[in-house]
């Protein structure tokens, strides 16, 4: 059995960050302030209920029940000229509030204005596709799902869109590692080889940052490149010739040598 840690927040840490910082907000102004989303505040109101309404960044943003969804598209796209959904997704709030909020970017060219369409979901709560209103959200809504786990009902093709279709848990959940969990680290060592390569082969190196100072194919240190199966265990490395282009390759117009180069002060 392999060893399990808890993850009820991993990523809430940063490690490169100013604990006196403080993140400043946005002004989030009146809708009368602006003719355009006054109407369209107006006309929402009075077919369907919204909680919240604002002007942020010259944009408008509506807070509807998740219940609303289909029927808000809808009347946005057929009666308030907000001809295109141009983006769609999830925010992750399950440690704050237990759940998701869902946004549509909505862009009406005739009016040249933007509107953000925002509802709130519990974590284990499935909300309704918007693809008989939209066809771009059918990669976004497999998105949403690959990515965050959110449920979609009624869509076409609901199945994982970017990881395989039997990976292990939600990679952009505040709840999943940066670098894979216990599951990531064998997933390839199993598909390939099977579990039983496990203790031959080892974990997947995970971690981007991790430089392995005995790596037998230093191709990124120029000058130190060691032959492949060298021991260099000791901490001994040889001096390799600088060299721009390798022996018996794809000939250049000429062959560059180190003593040749110049390294100019100031642009000419």
């Amino acid at each position: 059995m392999r060893k399990y840690t808890p993850k009820h927040d991993v990523q809430h840490k940063s490690y490169f960050n100013d604990r006196f910082y403080v993140t400043p907000q946005t002004p989030k102004k009146n809708p009368n302030e602006d003719e355009v989303y006054s109407k369209d505040v107006e006309a929402l109101e009075n077919k369907f209920e919204i909680s919240k309404s604002y002007i942020e960044i010259d944009e408008l943003v509506v807070y509807i029940n998740a219940q609303d969804n289909v029927s808000v598209l809808t009347f946005l796209r057929d009666e308030l000229e907000y001809e295109m959904l141009m983006e769609m997704s999830a925010i992750d709030y399950i440690a704050q509030r237990g759940g998701f909020e869902i946004f549509y970017e909505m862009l009406s060219l005739t009016k040249r204005k933007r509107l953000r369409v925002k509802t709130f979901i519990r974590q284990k709560q499935t909300i309704e596709s918007v693809y008989d209103v939209f066809k771009m959200a059918n990669w976004a809504e497999r998105e949403m799902y690959d990515m965050y786990g959110v449920k979609i009902l009624n869509h076409p093709n609901m199945k994982r869109i970017l990881m395989p279709d039997d990976w292990y848990d939600y990679p952009l959940r505040k709840t999943y590692p940066l670098i894979g969990d216990e599951t990531a680290q064998w997933y390839e060592v199993d598909k390939v080889f099977g579990k039983e390569y496990r203790d031959v082969i080892g974990p997947e190196i995970r971690d981007c940052a991790n430089i392995d100072r005995y790596d037998t194919e230093r191709f990124s240190r120029l000058g130190h490149e060691v032959p492949y199966g060298t021991d260099i265990s000791d901490g001994k490395e040889p001096d390799t010739p600088i060299s721009y282009q390798e022996e018996g390759g794809v000939p250049l117009y000429r062959k560059l040598k180190p003593e040749d180069s110049v390294t100019i002060k100031e642009k000419r």
